[in-house]
């Protein structure tokens, strides 16, 4: 009897999860060219209704913008995401945020990864959409994206994709 290896590989399904309650846009809807245009990746937006911000996998954070505006992180799978939170928010200093996180640091999808004063951002002028991308879409297969639909914070998938 001849046993035959297995050429293919199983694909595996990654799920993407809110990283805050809120309407879910898609990316092109976003007042940023760098994002609408997706030059940084694809995705969607969360319009925030609160000001925790939760991480959307399970992974290790890889970087943490100094202005604690963005966040870098791989997931289990290899995957990498981006969570921006803002538009325009660089230009607060780091004002406006509470960062509760560190690179390197491991995160559960809903993890938080901050908390946000969303009437400070928007007395200051910025947008508070919350932009998750995946930052390497090409190489997940054809993610789906959940858009126009009101998400809850790290209970509704917003993306899933495959490896």
């Amino acid at each position: 009897m001849f046993f035959k290896k297995r050429e293919k590989e199983r694909a595996t399904t990654g799920k993407v999860w809110s990283v805050q309650d809120g309407k879910v846009i898609p990316v092109t809807e976003v007042h940023d060219e760098a994002f609408s245009s997706k030059v940084l990746g694809d995705g969607v937006a969360v319009q925030p209704e609160g000001g925790t911000v939760l991480s959307p996998v399970n992974g290790k954070i890889i970087s943490v913008a100094s202005t604690f505006h963005a966040y870098g992180i791989q997931a289990d799978d290899g995957t990498e995401i981006l969570v921006h939170i803002g538009i325009d928010t660089v230009k607060l200093g780091g004002k406006g945020f509470e960062n509760l996180v560190a690179a390197g640091e491991e995160v559960r999808a809903g993890t938080p990864l901050c908390n946000v004063d969303l009437p400070y951002l928007r007395q200051n002028g910025c947008d508070t959409d919350i932009i998750v991308l995946l930052t390497d879409p090409a190489g997940c297969g054809n993610p789906v994206y959940y858009t126009g639909i009101t998400a809850a914070a790290g209970k509704t998938c917003v993306i899933e994709y495959s490896k």
